[in-house]
């Protein structure tokens, strides 16, 4: 087992024996109030012994654990004495009387600030900083706490109550020599101070030294933990112009047990749970305001005191009611230059967004730049942007290329519905949610764009197919009567011309009924071809031509037809519908039966036909639903294919039928 790891659960076993031992000392206290002072201490200061221990299981060879667990169990301690003290003073005789600890009680106050202190010279990795001067600042550290309690333990000076009568355990120096060491012990206390500043500067030092975003992002937990020392100090500020006393500053301090220890903990086990550079310029903003506040508080308090004679603590505040109301619009601007320092990546981002819509309306920019704005603004190269196109599943990039992206997908909303997806790269969870929110607008003109160059697109497909169709459709219908009907015609024509000339040697009777013949021939092929171009039997109405296609159906054919009038036009269109999924469903489909539905309601005619066949059908370029697809949106209509393999196939074309 390391050492760290040793020293870490020894100090958790000592916390604990103090803790029974508190438990002890209450049951002869019997005062409530005792009880819940260490209940709730003992409680706060559990957190920091517990992190203290997992981050020394989890990274055995760092101190940091053990300084944190050291961190609990001072406070344990000081609640610990506290007891004691209560006892020795409420019920006299139930305890000996420690000279020991009424001797090193009376500097002792001074080891609270050694733990964060030596946190913040070794936090993250529990190595000093290179340098002489780091080395004499964590010796400084350990040796400043021992020699004033040393100091002020051989003050001669009676100790105060309830040790008033405690022998020194140190013993008292001669007089003069108490004189020395004096002035020595008063000194100690600015060398602390110079300690603790020397500690705060090695965090600094630190994180402008670091590379590695992952160390950077380590520091700033554990400075987002710090900075309940400065809320300490201005919830205190705020307790003596409210209370007149210090009493709120218990709860900062409180705040403070639990803060930097879960900092700790997340920094060097999760850097990664949270934006901390969200957290940290909220937190420095707001505590910024609220200084801000509490100084204007004092500042009206005092002069509402000066010029009415007697202090008025509802016209102080109102009058800081009224500053509140004028820092409010200035808040966003502070925001703004705390992030700038904080947390530029949110700033940064939040501009470039901010610039390429202004240059976007001022006809400068495009907006499908906004993937090529963020990567450059958040310095980010693996974020990507994709655009859900409207009324599908379906997400392209800008481009209108199948989207795929490696990485975790932020939604972007719009009212309610999601209209992309933010893909991120190294930028953090948090802020990818503000950015989407941020850049909807710019989504939503992006894919709307989209979605018309894709329609333009289809619209150009199919009217170049309806004219290759059309064209084919001539070249067919050319042939199909010059080998034909016209051929017979011709053949017809100079049968007859040569009969004419040879009369009396034809034989009339023959040579008419073989006219005949081809005539009527020559007819049928004319019919057939005009069939093709609409079919004769829909001059008696669209139910009548699709009952007689639905006969030559080698299958049973279920019939729904509406009886109301279909305009000739959309006439003909259902009707090849139907006859071109008819025949697929004979051709490719192997079902046992069909369901054709033509139904009239709300300026819609809806032509459906179902079959139970083995499905899979689909649209494919050159195809015959190809075709009839670009006939029914000719006619302004849409048409729809489904239905997955098993499942047999669904054809709906709806067409606009106007009243």
């Amino acid at each position: 087992m390391t050492l760290p790891r040793l020293v870490s659960y020894g100090l958790a076993a000592f916390a604990a024996a103090l803790v029974g031992a508190g438990g002890w000392l209450l049951s002869i206290a019997a005062d409530p109030g005792q009880v819940a002072y260490f209940a709730t201490a003992c409680l706060l200061a559990t957190a920091s012994v517990g992190l203290g221990v997992l981050i020394a299981t989890k990274r055995p060879t760092n101190v940091i654990g053990a300084l944190l667990t050291f961190f609990g169990l001072l406070a344990i301690w000081v609640a610990w004495t506290d007891v004691y003290a209560y006892v020795v003073a409420h019920r006299p005789g139930a305890l000996p009387v420690s000279s020991l600890l009424a001797t090193v009680s009376q500097g002792a106050w001074m080891l609270n600030y050694v733990p964060a202190a030596l946190l913040m010279l070794l936090f993250p990795d529990g190595r000093l900083l290179p340098g002489r001067r780091w080395q004499v600042t964590a010796v400084g550290l350990l040796v400043v706490p021992a020699a004033f309690i040393v100091l002020t333990g051989l003050d001669p000076a009676p100790f105060p109550e309830p040790f008033a009568g405690v022998d020194h355990a140190f013993g008292t120096p001669p007089p003069a020599l108490a004189r020395v060491l004096e002035p020595i012990a008063l000194v100690l206390l600015p060398g602390l101070l110079a300690l603790l500043v020397a500690s705060a500067t090695a965090m600094v030092v630190r994180y402008r030294r670091a590379a590695d975003p992952i160390r950077r992002a380590q520091l700033k937990w554990f400075a987002l933990g710090a900075l309940f020392l400065p809320a300490t100090l201005l919830l205190c500020w705020l307790s003596y112009l409210l209370l007149d006393g210090p009493d709120l500053a218990v709860a900062g301090l409180a705040a403070t047990l639990i803060a930097i220890p879960a900092a700790t903990a997340v920094g060097i086990l999760r850097h990664d749970l949270y934006d901390v550079d969200k957290a940290l310029s909220a937190t420095v903003t707001y505590g910024l305001v609220t200084a801000a506040l509490l100084a204007f508080y004092t500042v009206a308090a005092f002069v509402v005191g000066v010029v009415a004679g007697r202090s008025s603590p509802a016209a102080a505040a109102g009058a800081t009611a009224v500053c509140a109301l004028v820092l409010s619009p200035l808040r966003v601007r502070l925001q703004h230059r705390v992030d700038r320092r904080l947390y530029p990546a949110r700033q940064a981002a939040l501009a470039a967004i901010e610039d390429l819509r202004d240059r976007m309306h001022a006809g400068e920019a495009a907006p499908e730049r906004l993937e090529e704005t963020l990567r450059q603004a958040l310095r980010d190269p693996k974020l990507r942007i994709g655009y859900r196109m409207p009324g599908t599943d379906e997400v392209v990039s800008a481009t209108g290329a199948r989207f795929e992206a490696a990485g975790e997908p932020t939604p972007i909303r719009l009212g309610g519905q999601q209209i992309g997806v933010l893909v991120r790269g190294e930028t953090t969870r948090e802020l990818m949610r503000e950015l989407a929110d941020a850049c909807a607008l710019l989504v939503e003109v992006v894919r709307l764009r989209l979605q018309l160059r894709r329609a333009l697109g289809d619209v150009e497909a199919s009217r170049a197919r309806l004219l290759r169709a059309g064209y084919a459709e001539r070249v067919r219908l050319e042939r199909d009567l010059h080998d034909g009907a016209q051929q017979r015609l011709v053949s017809l024509g100079m049968a007859l011309r040569l009969a004419q000339r040879h009369l009396p040697e034809t034989d009339i009777a023959g040579l008419l009924d073989q006219a005949v013949a081809e005539l009527g021939t020559a007819v049928a092929e004319l019919r057939q071809i005009a069939h093709g171009l609409r079919p004769s039997s829909l001059d008696e109405g669209l139910a009548n031509a699709l009952t007689m296609l639905a006969r030559g159906v080698p299958l049973p054919v279920t019939l729904d037809i509406g009886a109301e009038p279909v305009p000739e036009e959309l006439a003909t269109t259902a009707y090849y519908v139907a006859s071109e999924a008819l025949a697929n469903v004979v051709k490719h489909s192997a079902a046992t039966s069909v369901h054709l539905r033509v139904s009239r309601s709300d300026d819609q005619l809806r032509v459906t036909i179902r079959d139970d066949g083995v499905g899979g059908a689909c649209v494919r370029p050159g195809g015959g639903l190809a075709g009839i697809t670009d006939r029914v949106a000719a006619a302004g209509g849409a048409l729809t294919v489904a239905g997955r393999p098993g499942d047999g196939t669904l054809v709906e074309a709806v067409l606009p039928c106007g009243s």
